[in-house]
């Protein structure tokens, strides 16, 4: 396999953000990018900071899931945010729309969001968000963690996984850079902050765009207990909005709910 290793030099190079990526640290392993950033969180003057790992030894995904990936095979990072304006349920949202544009349409197919942080291709999973709130010494903060799937080939994945999960190279069939996709990440969460800030309606109306689910059957299961219909419209901050099969309609928020498999 080419050698495709992150470098922050490169990575910092004519980014051209306002916020993000003013400073990147790359680790060739750790624990978690998460964990990392949460120390610097304690430091409002890291704000904007971006942690990037080659390996994760104990990465992990909502819900307390483990997120596994090779050496090298993925984007890895986490974002440090000392400074934010935005309510978490409309962060979410921002994230998720920066991360399926910043993936593209490697391929035929177009990076697609499933609510609440799953990034798709071609209905399988290429990558995910995890937000995490910290409390410290500087005040409230939030931690952007960000895994998407680059090198994987189909025996990369455990046999479980490899019907509902793909990779950047799979799908373009073809070797894919990580530096460019990084930066296109960086760039594409800069933005979408700032579009945030000056119009939530646009983030929202773009991650309907993007939803896999809007207009569409699902189910899901809510504090141990399955429901399904026709997902009619999403609330930032209560959640996906099912007209059920049963009757009514009911929000459900990303807290207490996992989509059905």
């Amino acid at each position: 396999m080419k050698s495709d290793r992150l470098d922050p030099d490169e990575l910092k190079a004519n980014l051209g953000t306002n916020r993000i990526g003013g400073k990147i640290l790359v680790y060739r392993s750790t624990s978690s990018t998460n964990d990392v950033a949460a120390e610097y969180a304690k430091n409002k003057e890291n704000d904007g900071l971006v942690i990037f790992a080659e390996e994760q030894t104990a990465g992990r995904g909502r819900a307390g899931g483990k997120w596994s990936s090779g050496r090298a095979d993925s984007i890895l990072c986490s974002i440090v945010l000392t400074e934010n304006p935005l309510p978490p349920h409309v962060l979410s949202l921002a994230c998720a729309v920066a991360v399926a544009e910043a993936v593209g349409r490697p391929g035929k197919n177009h990076a697609k969001i499933k609510w609440p942080n799953d990034i798709l291709l071609d209905g399988r999973k290429v990558g995910g968000i995890l937000l995490e709130s910290k409390t410290g010494p500087a005040g409230g903060s939030f931690i952007v963690g960000v895994g998407i799937n680059c090198h994987q080939q189909p025996e990369s994945f455990p046999e479980e996984l490899r019907s509902i999960a793909t990779s950047i190279d799979i799908e373009s069939r073809s070797f894919i850079g990580r530096t460019p996709l990084a930066k296109r990440l960086l760039t594409s969460i800069d933005h979408w902050l700032d579009a945030a800030q000056e119009s939530r309606q646009k983030v929202i109306e773009e991650w309907c765009k993007l939803s896999i689910q809007l207009g569409h059957r699902t189910a899901l299961i809510f504090n141990g207990v399955k429901f399904a219909g026709h997902c009619i419209g999403i609330d930032p901050e209560k959640g996906l909005i099912l007209q059920l099969d049963a009757g009514g309609v009911r929000m459900f928020d990303a807290a207490h709910t996992t989509i059905a498999k």
